[in-house]
């Protein structure tokens, strides 16, 4: 699978959580909390594979339009990251304030993958080719077999 297309699944994955997590009310507590674990992880592994695989790909075929792009993409990655996650994992979650916080996280998201998807992804596509998509892709695939493999080798939270 070429890395544009394994990036975009993952993204309609998030948007998936992100839905079913906004739809949740106060009650429910315990799906609420599975959902942003899942959230969680799905955004963890996609950041590094777009941070460590695609975008140093991205911003050296390109000039200064994608290196903007790049820093842009990070820096909303980091407020994500660094910000508003944890601040969503430390709210409880049968609170109304949960729930204002998983809209803004639900908006801030979906504002970067609608830009990755219009604007990097098509240039990336021009600028990569065909070829180094698939080299990617296939990077990208081993990168997540081994972080799925760490992931079941740990001891489960008592």
């Amino acid at each position: 699978m070429n890395a544009i297309d394994l990036l975009k699944a993952d993204h309609e994955r998030v948007k998936a959580l992100l839905t079913q997590l906004s739809e949740s009310t106060e009650r429910g507590v315990k799906k609420r909390t599975e959902l942003l674990a899942k959230l969680e992880a799905e955004i963890s592994l996609h950041t590094r594979l777009e941070e460590e695989i695609l975008y140093p790909a991205f911003r050296k075929a390109g000039g200064k339009e994608q290196d903007i792009m790049y820093h842009e993409a990070k820096e909303e990655h980091r407020t994500v990251d660094t910000l508003v996650l944890p601040d969503l994992k430390q709210t409880e979650p049968s609170t109304t304030e949960f729930s204002g916080r998983v809209k803004v996280v639900k908006e801030l998201l979906e504002h970067h993958i609608e830009e990755e998807e219009t604007e990097m992804f098509p240039q990336a596509k021009k600028l990569l080719g065909k070829a180094l998509l698939e080299e990617l892709g296939a990077e990208m695939e081993a990168m997540k077999a081994a972080h799925k493999k760490l992931q079941s080798t740990k001891p489960m939270a008592a």
